[in-house]
């Protein structure tokens, strides 16, 4: 079987107005593809990155032993604004780094991935975009955009808006990160490390669920005790940029869909313009994007069918490849939507 590593590659976006009001300057997108965009330009998949993740972590979904075949798909994976691959805190000129840099909305990075299929992929219709976390609430704002060109729509343990109480979370987190007195409001000299490693040992006890430590599934990820695990969590935490965390959370604290001047902030109206096949997977113990509130949007959503992932995983039930298990189910899922 062929290895499809893809070649990462950069898109640039020039100077690109934002929602905030601020300019994006001299910005760019960093994506990979594996796979081929056919004659028709009828197979290209786009699978947008999640909090934390860089193109990398969504090749488990890639394959020849599943449905995501680059021998019959062009799949494409853009970076999200502020991962440190595409245009972040941590890569930019001097007059957006660090602390500088503009807020960046998740509608932002929509309309620069269209940029990017409308100049290095013909325009393509996607065949289908699909995402775990902050990547599916992508695929959903794409879907209500651009509802004449995306076919089918798979959004993993995400919501179309980032709802209350995942907001109360998301600054649960960031305010764990900043009370380091190294963080300098993000002009920090050094990495603020406390900041980093309480980020991550508070994040990872809403990222996994109850069953998830009593039953002591963490033992099938190589990790021999609770401390073993968030010490992981810890180190590679510590190998991020404080900045790069902060400007992506922002990006999925405010996202809405419906934020926009297209829908005015209706989010039933902005659900209820999805024409394409939709599939709602969220997992049964997620914390923060809910199976409630992921089945409520479905069900504003015309052609959509919401399957819960049956896990005791938590969020990262919808992990590429965590848990061979899930991420079995997930992919089954995309076979029977690409069939449809």
């Amino acid at each position: 079987m062929s290895v499809h590593q893809g070649l990462e590659r950069q898109f640039q976006l020039g100077n690109t107005p934002l929602q905030s009001g601020e300019i994006l300057r001299d910005g760019w997108l960093s994506f990979v593809q594996t796979g081929e965009l056919n004659a028709a330009a009828d197979n290209l998949i786009l699978i947008p990155t999640y909090y934390g993740g860089t193109h990398m972590g969504n090749m488990p979904f890639i394959g020849a032993e599943g449905p995501l075949d680059p021998e019959r798909f062009c799949i494409v994976i853009p970076n999200l604004i502020g991962n440190g691959r595409s245009i972040s805190p941590s890569n930019s000129p001097n007059n957006q780094a660090a602390g500088h840099f503009p807020r960046v909305s998740l509608y932002d990075n929509v309309i620069a991935q269209k940029r990017l299929l409308e100049h290095h992929f013909h325009d393509a219709s996607p065949a289908l975009v699909m995402g775990w976390s902050m990547g599916g609430m992508q695929a959903l704002q794409w879907g209500c955009l651009y509802p004449e060109k995306v076919k089918r729509i798979m959004s993993i343990c995400a919501t179309a808006r980032c709802w209350p109480h995942n907001q109360v979370f998301l600054e649960g987190v960031k305010a764990a990160l900043i009370c380091d007195p190294a963080w300098h409001e993000g002009f920090y000299h050094r990495q603020p490390e406390a900041g980093l490693k309480a980020f991550a040992r508070v994040y990872a006890g809403w990222a996994y669920s109850q069953a998830f430590f009593r039953d002591e599934l963490y033992r099938s990820l190589g990790f021999d005790s609770i401390s073993a695990l968030l010490e992981y969590w810890e180190e590679d935490h510590l190998t991020q940029d404080a900045n790069n965390l902060l400007a992506v959370l922002e990006s999925w604290k405010s996202a809405d869909i419906s934020a926009n001047d297209v829908y005015a902030g209706d989010l039933p109206a902005a659900l209820g313009a999805i024409t394409a096949k939709t599939l709602i997977m969220p997992s049964t113990t997620d914390f923060y994007f809910t199976e409630q509130d992921a089945a409520w949007e479905a069900a504003h959503i015309p052609n959509s069918q919401c399957v819960p992932l049956q896990s005791d995983w938590g969020h990262c039930a919808g992990a590429p490849g965590r848990n061979p298990i899930d991420t079995a189910h997930i992919l089954a899922a995309c076979a029977t939507l690409l069939e449809r």
